[in-house]
């Protein structure tokens, strides 16, 4: 069982909460020392003077900043302690936010939120069931290690958890960052993007976590088991695909969704992982909110129908559907929150526009 990397509050309004911060993730990548080509010598860094090319005592290392070349303020690790946060024993939401409202791309880390004393245990669960019928996370800012986070305290399937988010000011602007970057296009072909709507909903899956591997860890594992039984083992890369055309995008939109079809798009794939042997016969219900999508009374109609009764689907069921939907930050949903979203998705089309 994980230790707790934090302790401490948890406070929103006058309700404190006593909790837990465990560690939602952990890397299973290949670690390597490193050694002397020919020989099993460890291979050391050490802290070195580059102009005198002594080695440096840890007592005698302090910051620097550089104001121009060879021009530094020099900052000694005690002054960096008096300013730091400290750690935190609080973590104080100060307002509740709507998840869909946030971009992914603000989200760094997750962590478990757990309750650190049996007796709070009613507060808890709480506070779990409260976030889940308002489909709000808590914002808050709290310290730990030494640094300040900007969070997001959640709630999925009775648990509480913490994200961590950037900053507002460390986020990049595409427009700097990604050269040669497209305006977004109005005039498509009609056809070429129906085409390309319809091999994604051929292509649609459901999402299994399980049927995605790290591959690349897989082969330096087996490459290191293979060297230490004395085998040799071939590794190939395979060709570089090359770029799609402009003039012969839409043969080759209709050579994907031939191939789609010869591998069962449609049908198994809609329902199941890419490879992990979920895929299972699509009823004709299951392709109803396909078809709800479209704008229109029929459509609005199907849109109903298709929710009916959510309260008996999985969750794996209700995100399909949302999927079908194109219903907007899915991926970070509760089952509460897909059932809520998909009944908005069956209401006429000017909803979904604020939701977006």
């Amino acid at each position: 069982m994980a230790k707790p990397v934090w302790k401490g509050t948890l406070t929103f309004g006058l309700v404190s909460l006593p909790v837990a911060l465990y560690p939602a993730t952990e890397s299973h990548t290949v670690r390597f020392h490193q050694l002397q080509r020919g020989t099993t010598d460890r291979v050391r860094q050490r802290r070195v003077n580059e102009r005198t090319g002594e080695e440096v005592p840890f007592e005698d290392i302090v910051k620097g900043y550089e104001l121009a070349e060879g021009q530094y303020v020099v900052v000694e690790p005690a002054e960096l302690e008096e300013i730091s946060p400290g750690r935190s024993r609080t973590i104080e939401i100060n307002g509740f936010a709507d998840l869909a409202e946030i971009d992914p791309v603000f989200f760094d880390k997750t962590y478990y939120l757990g309750p650190a004393d049996p007796t709070a245990a009613k507060v808890y669960q709480l506070l779990v069931e409260a976030l889940v019928h308002s489909h709000r996370a808590g914002i808050a800012v709290f310290s730990m290690r030494g640094r300040e986070y900007l969070t997001a305290v959640d709630s999925a399937d009775g648990l509480l958890e913490l994200h961590t988010m950037h900053w507002a000011d460390e986020l990049c602007d595409p427009q700097q960052e990604v050269p040669d970057l497209p305006a977004r296009r109005k005039d498509f072909n009609r056809t070429e993007l129906a085409t390309a709507e319809q091999l994604i909903g051929m292509l649609a899956v459901d999402w299994h976590p399980d049927d995605y591997h790290d591959t690349y860890e897989e082969r330096v594992r087996a490459l290191v088991e293979a060297k230490a039984d004395g085998r040799e083992i071939t590794l190939s890369a395979g060709a570089e695909p090359e770029a799609t055309e402009a003039t012969e995008l839409m043969d080759v939109l209709r050579r994907s969704l031939d191939e789609a079809r010869a591998k069962g798009g449609g049908t198994g794939r809609r329902n199941g992982g890419g490879g992990g042997g979920r895929g299972r016969a699509a009823s004709k219900g299951a392709a109803e909110p396909k078809r709800a999508a479209r704008p229109g009374k029929a459509g609005a109609q199907e849109a109903a129908e298709a929710v009916e009764d959510l309260a008996s689907l999985s969750k794996t069921e209700l995100y399909r559907r949302a999927a079908a939907l194109g219903v907007p930050h899915r991926s970070t949903m509760t089952r509460d929150q897909l059932q809520y979203a998909l009944k908005a998705a069956a209401r006429p089309r000017r909803n979904l526009k604020r939701a977006s």
